[in-house]
């Protein structure tokens, strides 16, 4: 039997050598029974072990490597990003709010949440800001959430009491252990800066922000939340991987039309998903035509019937393409 890719495989390369090792013992025995008879009945028992070890051991190999294959399609870590978009200060709230919502429900499954680089307004909403989430099936379950969101409500300041529509569009970006995009040092151009904060600690004293330019594609990322330079740095890096990939994903929707039949969204930052209507207490979502009520509770954290719903619905239209 060819073992060469559990071998290769870290997390199966012990299990490789153990099957290897009994079906060495087993191909000994086999040739001393042929060479001795009368041993033949004393090793039958021994033999039928070897054959129920090795397929014991085959079926932990073939699970492991599945489960690798599950986390390398949905990853359990992920960069959040979200941005204001139309709507100028309103927009920047609704920015915040829908941050503050998702971290609210990454609490609620038990996922760890930090902030990566936060860019505030002066009225404490966020021009932009990304955080990073881990934890098991966080890209499974937010991997939809990826488009443009859009609330209409009269805002506090509104003195005519006329309906506003502002928006802020979210990006889910899956981290993966093996990286897919090896970028190139000399398509980056990389600047130290002292990060934004509260506070007068060590943080705010030397330069441990970090901002990088990739000059093919023109995309900028930083990273501000670490204490170090060089985690700054890493963690910027990652971030730009995980752009790339998701321009390679973009890329590769818009040309394929089935594929972007058989999805419930392309990915694309630019494509209005949902819409949350304060006045008629509702959310809908534009790709599956399904509404639900109750914003304050969806706000404070209760996604749950919004990502399953999206989640079957993608099983449906792969099911029926």
């Amino acid at each position: 039997m060819d073992l060469s890719v559990y071998k290769k495989n870290p997390r199966t390369a012990h299990l490789a050598q153990s099957f290897e090792r009994i079906e060495k013992e087993e191909t000994e025995l086999r040739a001393l029974t042929e060479r001795d008879s009368a041993m033949k009945e004393m090793a039958d028992k021994e033999l039928a072990s070897f054959v129920e070890q090795k397929a014991a051991l085959l079926a932990q190999m073939h699970g492991v490597a599945e489960a690798a294959k599950e986390e390398e399609a949905f990853p359990n870590e992920l960069i959040l990003e979200v941005r204001a978009g139309v709507g100028g200060d309103e927009a920047a709230l609704f920015a915040r709010e829908i941050s503050d919502m998702y971290h609210a429900f990454a609490e609620h499954r038990g996922w760890s949440w930090s902030a990566v680089d936060i860019s505030e307004n002066g009225i404490g909403g966020y021009k932009e800001a990304s955080f990073e989430i881990k934890g098991k099936g966080c890209y499974k379950l937010l991997r939809f959430e990826t488009g443009v969101h859009r609330i209409q409500r009269v805002p506090e300041t509104e003195k005519m009491g006329r309906v506003h529509t502002s928006t802020a569009s979210v990006a889910i970006m899956p981290i993966r252990s093996g990286t897919r995009f090896e970028v190139n040092p000399a398509d980056l151009e990389v600047e130290f800066s002292r990060a934004g904060g509260k506070g007068g600690q060590n943080v705010n004293k030397v330069e441990t922000a970090v901002r990088i330019f990739h000059k093919p594609t023109g995309l900028v990322v930083r990273s501000t939340a670490e204490r170090s330079q060089s985690r700054n740095r890493e963690k910027a890096l990652q971030i730009l991987s995980a752009k790339l990939e998701v321009l390679s994903i973009e890329a590769a929707a818009k040309k394929s039309a089935d594929t972007r039949r058989a999805q419930i969204g392309t990915g694309d930052r630019s494509e209005k998903i949902r819409t949350y209507n304060i006045l008629q207490d509702r959310i809908t979502d534009h790709r599956i035509k399904e509404s639900w009520h109750n914003i304050p509770a969806i706000l404070a954290g209760g996604l749950e019937e919004i990502v399953e719903a999206l989640e079957q619905a993608e099983k449906e239209a792969v099911a029926s393409s």
